[in-house]
């Protein structure tokens, strides 16, 4: 019965472990000759934890904002970001929603 308990105990670790990773979002520096100011976009994404324990589209929100905001201009990147963060509360989740917003740029080639 220990033995059980601690395989079982184990596989529940391993998945919490594996519910807490994130993907980074994309940082560049860019020199103003690099680039084409497109216009200002903004764009959101929402999270949720269930039972406080189990992401759903929870670690990818930043990034879905971000790419989301980018490709409504047709952008390659964004400069002059601002990220904010709202939640809402429920009996069995939780949500967090993210707002990206700044300038769209579009990358000039090295052919220009």
């Amino acid at each position: 019965m220990k033995y059980i308990c601690k395989v079982v105990a184990f596989a529940v670790f391993g998945l919490i472990l594996a519910g807490c990773n994130g993907t980074p979002m994309k940082s560049q520096h860019y020199d103003s000759s690099q680039y084409t100011v497109l216009g200002h976009s903004e764009a959101s994404a929402t999270g949720l934890m269930l039972l406080g324990v189990i992401p759903i589209r929870q670690n990818t929100r930043f990034v879905r904002a971000q790419n989301a905001a980018i490709k409504a201009k047709g952008g390659d990147a964004m400069i002059n970001t601002q990220v904010q963060e709202k939640w809402f509360w429920a009996w069995i989740l939780s949500g967090y929603t993210t707002k990206i917003s700044g300038d769209v740029i579009k990358l000039k080639t090295a052919q220009q």
